[in-house]
């Protein structure tokens, strides 16, 4: 494979007598004469030691590489970065998580930009990563194939699976004298036994769904174990993909079109993901160019029903979705009922449809998946509500199983750590709705997850008993009464930053409305004594972020198309 029109960006870098100095750069790093003419492929890889989702993604690159190298092509591997949510979870650090999703865009771009790459393998294991490789992708719009990293297996206590929300909502059993010490740290030390993303239909395994959905990656790619054969195939086959779309001149816009967010949207629904996949797709439309908006998420949901019992709402985890077909039965189900766009292209090549034509439907005794006509929920569990609290939009979690309207008092915090701290020591009661305010985007800086605050509740048996609305976001593994992405968010004096401990809030998902229950004239006195309060970092990624990024009801991007 080595015609000009495979090799539209590296014959600028490597072709003439005047690239000789890049030839030999090239040669130190393993090109030889015959490489000058084939068609370059990036191989991003996000492995890093910082993570359980991505330990072994150094390996799932070498398979990529190998296969693009036999298939005519060159590959070569760069690393961007990852952090990890786990880790740094109710910390200080948690604010350069969603940062990562910029640096990892932004890196990935530099790279593939400056090196003159035709071509596209990116591998990504945890959240920030696949919308971060995906944005990437949609800027340079150069031939491109995603591959997941792939799921980890459970942990197990007993008779009980495991995973890393099962330790956040120890803690709080602990704090409760549900459990011992003892438990606690059984608990910590099975929970995760290798490598791969957190196994329930969080964050990581939501995003790696929708991506197939969108079609930017090969069918099965989001339901496969990260140790296993079938995840080693899909980078072999995604070497051969990603050459295949050079010869077609298939780029990610052709593939990333407003239908194709459509059916990421519609398989996000019936599988019961994260809120997160609200923020990330808006992002990831934002690059393409596709105009996405909160009330696609509104409109989509009110024809799609919710119907994967998995965690953390549900009882299974990714590995049981994987060992009975993974979403591609799900994916042919909603196409039968019209629920999906079949004409959408793919990395394959060829349709959604034809991607789906000879799927086998799922095992009749299984009971992951609902069939349409018994859903958990006959509409979507992520629900966009506005009012006076969230003019902008906010994006609610409702599964059914919280219940559809809650009222309660407000206890207010200006931070995470003193919400959880409150959580902890028995400060929060039945009936309390807890603000979490100065956490989104600019304000944080960064709108880190509110695991912690959420676990905890969970943890003390509360779940049923309080809400949690914040401008802030959840991990996909949070479950319960919450809202996020309230906008505008605090900092920038939104409604948000005017509530008092002690006012009323009504949530109430049938109506879609966040309401307080003050006053105008009320609501005028306290904006006209509000003060915005001074950045916290002047200085450095968290100061920068800030000073860029754009409303979280906007996809929080740093680079904002002004055209959509």
């Amino acid at each position: 494979m080595s015609d000009q029109a495979t090799r539209q960006f590296s014959s600028r870098v490597v072709d003439g007598m005047e690239r000789a100095p890049s030839r030999a750069m090239l040669r130190a790093v393993g090109f030889d004469e015959a490489d000058f003419a084939k068609p370059q492929v990036a191989i991003a890889s996000t492995w890093s030691m910082v993570t359980p989702c991505n330990m072994h993604i150094n390996r799932l690159a070498e398979h990529a590489a190998r296969s693009v190298d036999q298939n005519g092509g060159k590959a070569v591997v760069f690393n961007t970065i990852t952090i990890s949510d786990g880790v740094s979870m109710g910390t200080e650090g948690m604010k350069y998580s969603l940062v990562s999703r910029e640096v990892i865009a932004d890196s990935i771009e530099t790279v593939v930009g400056c090196q003159g790459f035709d071509g596209i393998v990116a591998i990504g294991g945890c959240d920030k990563n696949m919308p971060g490789c995906l944005m990437a992708m949609a800027r340079l719009n150069r031939p491109a194939v995603f591959v997941y990293g792939g799921t980890i297996l459970p942990g197990c206590y007993g008779d009980h699976k495991l995973d890393i929300v099962s330790v956040f909502e120890a803690v709080g059993a602990r704090a409760n004298d549900r459990i011992g010490d003892d438990e606690l740290k059984t608990i910590e030390s099975r929970a995760i036994p290798g490598p791969g993303a957190c196994g329930g239909m969080y964050t990581a395994n939501t995003m790696a769904s929708a991506i197939e959905a969108l079609g930017m990656s090969l069918p099965g790619s989001s339901a496969q174990a990260a140790i296993s054969q079938d995840k080693q195939l899909d980078c072999e086959r995604a070497g051969q993909a990603v050459l295949q779309l050079l010869e077609k001149r298939i780029t990610p816009r052709d593939i990333m079109t407003k239908p194709a967010f459509e059916n990421a949207i519609t398989v996000v629904i019936a599988l019961g993901g994260s809120t997160n996949a609200v923020l990330h797709l808006l992002a990831m439309a934002d690059a393409s160019g596709v105009d996405l908006g909160l009330d696609d998420f509104t409109r989509i949901g009110q024809r799609v029903p919710l119907l994967a019992d998995l965690k953390p709402s549900g009882k299974y985890a990714m590995a049981e979705l994987v060992e009975i077909g993974g979403i591609l039965p799900l994916m042919q189900m909603l196409l039968n009922a019209g629920l999906l766009h079949g004409d959408c292209l793919t990395v394959t090549g060829h349709t959604l449809a034809q991607n789906l034509a000879n799927v086998q439907p799922y095992p009749d005794d299984q009971t992951i998946i609902r069939p349409l006509d018994k859903p958990i929920k006959k509409d979507s569990h992520l629900v966009i509500l506005r009012g006076n609290l969230a003019p902008q939009g906010a994006v609610a979690k409702i599964t059914g199983k919280e219940g559809l309207r809650f009222t309660g008092a407000a206890q207010v915090f200006d931070c995470e750590e003193l919400a959880l701290q409150a959580i902890l020591n028995g400060t929060i009661k039945k009936g309390d709705v807890i603000v979490i305010r100065y956490e989104g985007p600019r304000g944080g800086p960064g709108m880190r997850e509110m695991l912690s605050p959420t676990a905890a509740v969970m943890g003390r048996g509360l779940g049923n008993d309080v809400a949690l609305i914040t401008d802030g976001r959840f991990s996909g593994g949070t479950h319960g009464f919450v809202v996020g992405h309230i906008t505008p968010e605090a900092s920038l004096g939104g409604p948000l930053a005017l509530i008092r401990t002690g006012d009323a809030i009504t949530i109430d998902a049938e109506e879609r409305e966040l309401t307080l229950h003050v006053e105008g004239s009320e609501m005028q006195e306290r904006r006209a004594r509000w003060q915005e309060p001074e950045p916290r970092y002047k200085r450095g990624v968290l100061a920068k972020y800030a000073r860029q990024v754009s409303s979280a009801s906007e996809g929080a991007v740093t680079d904002k198309d002004p055209g959509i």
